[in-house]
């Protein structure tokens, strides 16, 4: 089966999106870092107007779902892991 590759960018750009439609604000409004802890896995902070949120790993699917549908025209619902990549960083395979 084969998978589909999103980058890190576009995961950030994902979560600018959600969070954007969220709180009715403009995506370029907000910044975003994505995290990985061996304890508690992907998360990411997402700063908005001097204030930081923290997402967890659900988010971060719901986000890649909202921009798998509305950006890539893909199946929002298709397999979505999130992968610590030692070159690329934090990324998502997509099965397709």
């Amino acid at each position: 089966m084969e998978k589909l590759i999103i980058s890190e960018q576009d995961i950030i750009n994902a979560v600018c999106v959600y969070i954007s439609r969220k709180k009715q604000i403009q995506p370029e409004e907000v910044e975003v870092e994505l995290l990985y802890d061996d304890d508690y896995g992907f998360s990411a902070e997402v700063y908005t107007g001097g204030r930081k949120q923290v997402l967890i790993t659900a988010n971060l699917i719901e986000a890649l779902r909202l921009w798998l549908e509305e950006y890539m025209n893909r199946d929002p619902y298709a397999g979505i892991t999130l992968v610590l990549d030692d070159e690329a960083g934090i990324i998502a395979e997509i099965k397709q």
